[in-house]
């Protein structure tokens, strides 16, 4: 790191203090001006945050090394622009009618009070414990992968990084509520993008163009089946990524963590009506495309200038490990200047997807467990326990990365496969919630529930199995719940919870008409279709299926 290069990171942050002073300065004071941005944003706001807000260190590490590692397998989970038109064209208009905060009140209005507190509580289990370490916890190894410091005042300077930027961006989430998220996200994402591009286009001129990665990539083998790194479809006898699996698995744990989690939706409550909402997802979709570009094929290239023996002023590129990539080309390929600009990038990358995790814990927490209890809170209280509900989630996080250092190499896998035991019962119950009125509140909640136990016993064993190693003997219990392949595991529970609350539900009561009134298809009254009707118009379906389009071309380019 140059001088021109702290400079560049300067002016970034001056920008950045910046809109956090006029986000302070605005009127705040109701919970739903702190938690949706008083449901003001516009589609550009939503489309941004929602990107920035997926997008963290784990892509930045996780997802650079597994092209660096695996080649085009994970491309399934990250060309998902189609998924967020299903939350933009199916689900937006059930959640604007129900004027739901979260997530788990929508369940509660559709199923019933327990539903709430079961989704609530799986919801901040799954953020404490996964997302906030896990993003922290790679946001330190690319720092002092970048900087190259190994130690500051006789400190990791692992810790001084992560704990500085979860203080930082806990500081202006605590402050600002979801304005400051919103806002920030629009400085952040353009940053996010032009980085990552600069990455793209000098590290292939630098291998020689895309067709010598196609070349390298083309020739190393992805599994004994024929496949190459190459390869998005591969062979269904694959141990990781079988293509049966892979598109089913991606599928569920996209619906899932696109459709109805709080992290990502909370985006689209905070828009001022459906067609802002529906066009930031469609905004959102069409940014959603990039991250196979900007991240996962920078892998592979790291992968192929390493193969070739590539040099950088005289130095043969290196990276120590896979998940090294794309801090790794940071380092030894950007001159100065640019690499403050990238750095930049991280850092946006970083700070919004922490403020979104920390703001929608915050939220989940004030709106599903305190107010629900003290329902005679003044907003002005609300507001205080937000706040402090936001500081305890950053302690957690901070005291969880411990263990989660442990994770090292497997960091990215590690996020999705508890992902894919998490997805199956929550995406059952809102799935079979909307689909029909015959899908009872005790059906909806013995799915949460029966979902959660099943996918924390596919993680006990996963636990338990790998550290006995050889000396687990083989049963049942093992085949099935450590033995089977992750996606296909997912795509069962899937079909198990399914049956689980369509079977609960032919034996128990069914919701009274008024409660559900607008929250299931065919239930929507002629002026609520009306005003759905009048949100969109051709340019939204025209836009949507070009996305769809970019999609399948990308399939057919890799398949």
């Amino acid at each position: 790191m140059q001088t021109l290069d702290f400079i560049v990171i300067g002016l970034f942050a001056a920008a950045l203090i910046g809109i956090i002073v006029w986000v302070f300065k605005q009127k705040q004071d109701s919970s739903g001006d702190y938690f949706l941005a008083g449901r003001d944003a516009t589609w550009i706001a939503i489309g941004a945050s929602i990107f920035a807000s997926n997008i963290g260190s784990e892509h930045l590490i996780g997802l650079a090394g597994a092209g660096a590692s695996s080649g085009m397998a994970m491309a399934h989970w990250e060309i998902q622009g189609w998924m967020i038109l299903i939350l933009g064209w199916v689900f937006v208009p059930f959640y604007s009618r129900s004027m739901v905060l979260t997530m788990p009140e929508f369940l509660e209005k559709r199923y019933n009070k327990e539903s709430r507190t079961i989704l609530s509580m799986i919801s901040l289990v799954s953020y404490v414990l996964t997302k906030v370490a896990v993003t922290v916890y790679a946001g330190g190894l690319v720092f002092k992968e970048v900087f190259g410091i190994q130690e500051l005042w006789g400190i990791d300077f692992f810790w001084i990084a992560a704990i500085g930027l979860v203080i930082l961006t806990a500081l202006y989430t605590v402050v600002g509520g979801m304005k400051s998220v919103l806002y920030t996200s629009v400085l952040q994402t353009p940053i996010l993008l032009l980085g990552s591009i600069i990455i793209l286009v000098l590290s292939l001129k630098a291998v020689g163009g895309w067709d010598e990665v196609l070349r390298i990539c083309g020739i190393t083998p992805a599994n004994e089946y024929g496949d190459t790194m190459v390869n998005l479809i591969r062979d269904n006898r694959d141990p990781q990524y079988p293509w049966l699996g892979a598109l089913i698995g991606s599928s569920i744990i996209g619906f899932w963590y696109w459709c109805t989690d709080q992290f990502i939706v909370q985006r689209v409550l905070s828009g001022k009506n459906e067609r802002e909402a529906r066009r930031g997802t469609i905004f959102g979709a069409y940014l959603k495309l990039t991250p196979v570009f900007l991240f996962l094929i920078p892998g592979m290239v790291a992968f192929a200038m390493q193969a070739k023996g590539v040099t950088i002023n005289g130095v043969p590129f290196t990276m120590t490990s896979a998940d090294a990539a794309f801090p790794s080309l940071v380092s030894q390929l950007l001159p100065a200047g640019v690499k403050g600009l990238v750095v930049c990038g991280i850092l946006a990358a970083l700070m919004s997807s922490l403020a979104s995790l920390f703001n929608s814990s915050a939220m989940l927490f004030t709106i599903d467990f305190y107010k629900k209890y003290k329902p005679q809170a003044s907003e002005k209280t609300l507001l205080h326990v937000g706040r402090i509900a936001t500081v305890v989630v950053v302690v957690l996080g901070i005291l969880w990365i411990p263990i989660m250092k442990n994770v090292g190499s497997v960091l990215y896998n590690y996020l999705q496969d508890v992902q894919s035991v998490l997805a199956p019962g929550i995406a059952a119950a809102f799935l079979l919630g909307i689909a029909s009125k015959k899908t009872t509140p005790k059906g909806g909640m013995w799915g949460l529930i029966i979902g959660f136990v099943i996918g924390m016993t596919r993680l006990g064993a996963k636990v338990y199995y790998t550290t006995a190693g050889a000396n687990a003997g083989d049963n049942w219990f093992k085949g099935l719940f450590f033995d089977t392949n992750w996606l296909f595991f997912c795509g069962g529970m899937l079909v198990f919870c399914l049956l689980c609350i369509i079977l609960i539900s032919m034996f128990t009561k069914q919701a009274p008409e008024a409660q559900i009134q607008g929250l299931y298809f065919g239930s929507a009254t002629p002026e609520q279709k009306a005003a759905t009707r009048a949100s969109w118009n051709k340019w939204d379906v025209i836009h949507s299926c070009i996305i769809l389009a970019i999609t399948g071309a990308f399939y057919y380019y890799f398949w």
